[in-house]
């Protein structure tokens, strides 16, 4: 494939990839690649394609010339429900008003030579989407249906060099961009230090730039290490949302650090688990409490208040078996933390990232020697997370009413991807 051949496809996919990315540990993708999400996302000790650039650059030492694209059908399902509150009934809301979103994903490597491999991924960092026709917050005076979208692309040039024997470290150079809308808010709008960059602004995008550093080491012929560290992506602001999101409309993506091992348990059967922790707690705009209202602090203030999300930190297992020289057998499951405290539902309506646990399996077929198709199918189990003291019954001047705001979210995902070896 010529430059000017792969440059086209890499920005083919990057532009469609672009309008779709949601993710389901918090906001952030649970895994990278179908054959990596067909073992629950993990990746940090075993690389199983291109896109494992997202995970721990350093696997890429353990890949051949090849191009991997594929594109996951992200089925999520959205509620939540206002209880006891003095200004309505109680009320169920559904907030699917897209139900289905297609998320591509690309990568390739090439090996320069034996202890030095480059590559590049392009996928979908993460997301939400909600989409209520009938607006929740109608009855605080609120108009209008409320959306939001929330979209994150990467795009990662990364280098793995074996610096000595089976330990090999990689970098990788993540170009982000993202984009963000917001409607059916305005009833908070006079509690923002820009009333007039608040809600009903349209689609606002912003670029930034970050790094990944990885590491992987075969400590035995059957236990092989990974670890990686991504650091905090440093976004511009969403100018058209300065009067939302903290520090003038500041939204970075979070810090995250992943610990895997993978364990070759019989000839052909590999056991595989990671450690990750995202680091939501450190972006104001996704971890202020939205107390800080309630403290003095408008929002898109320095202080100003956010979604109340914590760090969030995921085990996942996966198993990955060959079958025969043809299929490969995949499968895992992940548990991760809460992202979202009880007290904070009210304004999560709009974002309810509460998935904990994952479920996944998957297959190859290899046609030849340098072809395979790939599948994967996950499901996120439902989850809700009850509000506890979520809307204040004293604030503003007026009270909000009280009550309890609840919010749920369960999906499906389905994956295809094809591998074609270059030589």
């Amino acid at each position: 494939m010529n430059a000017t051949r792969f440059a086209r496809l890499t920005l083919g996919v990057a532009l469609v990839a672009a309008s779709a990315a949601h993710g389901t540990n918090g906001y952030l993708s649970h895994g990278y690649g179908t054959r990596t999400k067909g073992t629950a996302g993990v990746a940090a000790a075993l690389p199983q394609d291109a896109l494992v650039i997202a995970a721990n650059p350093a696997g890429l030492i353990a890949l051949e010339d090849r191009i991997d694209i594929g594109v996951e059908l992200f089925v999520p399902e959205r509620s939540s429900s206002i209880e006891g509150n003095a200004f309505g009934p109680d009320q169920e809301f559904d907030g699917n008003g897209r139900e289905v979103f297609a998320i591509p994903e690309f990568g390739y490597s090439h090996r320069l030579r034996d202890d030095l491999v480059i590559g590049v991924a392009i996928y979908g960092n993460g997301g939400m989407n909600t989409d209520y026709d009938e607006n929740p917050y109608a009855r605080f005076g609120s108009t209008g249906k409320s959306y939001m979208n929330l979209e994150q692309l990467f795009l990662t040039p990364a280098v793995a060099w074996e610096f000595r024997p089976g330990h090999t470290l990689g970098i990788g150079i993540d170009l982000a961009y993202q984009r963000f809308e917001l409607k059916g808010l305005s009833a908070f709008a006079p509690f923002s230090i820009d009333p007039a960059n608040f809600t009903n602004n349209g689609t606002d995008h912003s670029v930034g730039a970050g790094v990944r550093i990885g590491w992987m080491g075969k400590i035995t012929d059957r236990l092989t290490l990974g670890a990686s560290w991504q650091s905090k992506t440093q976004m511009e602001d969403f100018d058209s949302y300065a009067g939302l999101f903290a520090q003038d409309g500041g939204f970075d993506v979070p810090e995250n650090y992943v610990l895997g091992a993978a364990f070759e348990l019989l000839e052909g059967t590999t056991v595989a688990v990671d450690w990750q922790t995202i680091k939501y707690g450190d972006v104001p705009s996704v971890g202020n409490s939205v107390s800080q209202l309630w403290l003095g602090n408008p929002l898109g203030s320095e202080n100003g208040p956010g979604f109340g999300w914590e760090d969030m930190s995921t085990l996942k297992l996966g198993v990955v078996h060959r079958f025969s020289d043809q299929l490969t057998l995949r499968a895992g499951f992940s548990h991760g933390d809460q992202p979202i405290p009880r007290e904070e539902t009210f304004f999560n309506i709009i974002a309810p990232g509460v998935i904990e646990k994952h479920a996944s399996i998957g297959a190859s077929w290899a046609f030849d020697e340098r072809n395979e198709l790939s599948l994967q199918y996950t499901h996120a189990f439902e989850y809700d997370v009850n509000g506890r003291n979520s809307i204040p019954p004293g604030f503003p001047p007026q009270g909000l009413g009280g009550g309890e705001a609840n919010v749920e979210l369960s999906e499906n995902s389905f994956g295809v991807a094809w591998t074609f070896r270059l030589r």
